[in-house]
């Protein structure tokens, strides 16, 4: 799944996006090109989501990728038994978004209401989206390598 901060799309692009055939990949091309405020850059902040993401894997969920670039959040998770995605997905953002606004001094809406999921058809799907997952910010230019990313599943996957 992928969410994203409220400001990080105008609407007018989204709904100019939509009637596109590859409407999803232009939304993450232009995601990746760091639009809106980017509170998910500081460190701080980045910290906050990570950690609310990482809290109650095992319990709620499972998580097997996650990365949070500097406007936008992707998650591939499986839900536990008795837990449904959009009711984790809410918990973390109303956490993490009185959190952050706290911390930056600000109020208002942090996260874009909706969020993007998409349901993994094999193996073979889910192997493909974890590796776009973690090879997000090498996409986006932000490191060279996914590991170096301090904020994705790839660190941990390779024991850094």
């Amino acid at each position: 799944m992928t969410f994203r901060l409220a400001d990080s799309l105008p609407r007018s692009v989204v709904e100019s996006l939509r009637t596109q055939p590859d409407a999803v990949r232009q939304i993450d091309r232009r995601l990746d090109a760091g639009l809106g405020a980017c509170w998910l850059g500081r460190e701080d902040v980045a910290s906050i989501v990570q950690d609310a993401i990482l809290h109650f894997d095992g319990d709620r969920y499972r998580l097997l990728a996650w990365c949070i670039m500097p406007n936008h959040a992707h998650v591939v998770m499986e839900p536990a038994s008795g837990h449904r995605l959009g009711s984790i997905v809410h918990s973390w953002k109303s956490f993490t978004a009185n959190e952050a606004n706290k911390l930056i001094g600000r109020t208002g809406a942090f996260w874009h209401d909706d969020y993007f999921d998409r349901y993994m058809r094999d193996e073979d799907h889910l192997i493909r989206t974890i590796g776009y997952v973690e090879q997000n910010p090498v996409k986006a230019g932000l490191v060279d390598i996914d590991s170096d990313w301090r904020w994705s599943s790839a660190r941990f996957r390779r024991g850094l």
